[in-house]
């Protein structure tokens, strides 16, 4: 039997050869600046869950559907584009991001290119025409979604008062719906009536809320060379996160951490932390959403794309520890 770790370098090469394929020798500055984060690489996590929930459904689907998969993949990368620029960040996938290489104004619309071609790309997939309708309309408002999220993250920053529900609302949003697009949108076009699209829609959102959970955990537990980003960035800059929700419901003050900081201040927060039981706490709130996305794949027929699905989830909560 096919392990995760195999599907997924496997179902990364594929990606990354349609992707070359499509935006490997494209000509002018806004089409390389498009492709820039497309070739970087990258672990494809959303075409994979796409396949995998279509070969569920009909094994064998997932063949034709690959486009619908990539279409994901665009979708994303549009998105990390444009937080890029929002957050300032210079390095993304150990490349310059896309606004430092060339400018603002140029990642905007590089952003936008792949925004436009996810959906080009959706329409190429095969599938029954009413099918296809209902994808393009899942994606399209998914895509306002993640915009939503990302403005609700902002926003958080300038508050001390957000509750967890808020926060939940948030990821759920910014990051959970493309989990529950790409799932839904693979088992669609693949065939699956009303309720296994909704099933699928539901463990792609509980698990991406899982996956996001488990990142704010790896931004403060794991050193700079394992996670690829500044230890602690969301501590210093204020994320009202899960961590720090739990932290201000303690009673701990977070604020005197909003400034650079040494190893040793970061272990000593995390002591903190640890010994307030949030670092448990919140580990237990991913762990959970694990566990309802794996429970909304009942409906699914077992198969092995169906237990690598509830694989996906685990894993989702078990990178970095």
């Amino acid at each position: 039997m096919t392990t995760l770790e195999d599907y997924l370098e496997m179902n990364a090469d594929r990606i990354d050869r349609m992707l070359h394929r499509y935006f490997g020798n494209v000509h002018g500055d806004l089409f390389r600046a498009s492709a820039h984060l497309l070739l970087a690489g990258g672990k494809r996590l959303r075409p994979a869950v796409t396949l995998l929930a279509a070969d569920a459904i009909q094994r064998g689907s997932s063949d034709d559907l690959i486009l619908a998969a990539l279409s994901l993949e665009l979708t994303h990368n549009f998105t990390l584009i444009h937080d890029d620029i929002m957050d300032g960040d210079t390095a993304r996938r150990g490349v310059p991001t896309v606004h430092t290489l060339w400018d603002e104004p140029t990642a905007i619309l590089a952003g936008d290119v792949l925004y436009a071609k996810a959906f080009e790309f959706i329409c190429l997939a095969e599938g029954a025409d009413a099918a296809k309708i209902r994808a393009v309309k899942m994606l399209a408002r998914t895509c306002a979604e993640i915009c939503e999220g990302q403005s609700m993250d902002m926003e958080f920053e300038r508050r001390e008062d957000v509750s967890e529900l808020e926060y939940l609302e948030m990821v759920s949003k910014k990051t959970g719906a493309l989990y529950g697009a790409a799932a839904a949108i693979g088992g669609l076009l693949a065939g699956a009536n009303p309720v296994q699209t909704d099933a699928l829609y539901q463990f792609g959102i509980n698990s991406g809320i899982a996956f996001q959970i488990q990142d704010d955990l790896i931004d403060l537990l794991a050193n700079t060379e394992e996670s690829g980003k500044d230890r602690a960035s969301d501590i210093r800059e204020g994320k009202q996160t899960l961590i720090a929700i739990r932290a201000r419901e303690k009673g701990i003050d977070l604020a005197p951490y909003r400034r650079p900081l040494s190893a040793a201040e970061i272990e000593g927060l995390v002591t903190i932390l640890q010994d307030a039981g949030v670092i448990e706490e919140v580990r237990a709130v991913a762990l959970e959403r694990a566990g309802v996305a794996k429970e909304a794949l009942s409906v699914i027929p077992e198969s092995v794309e169906k237990q690598l699905l509830g694989e996906i989830a685990d894993f989702f909560v078990n990178r970095g520890n």
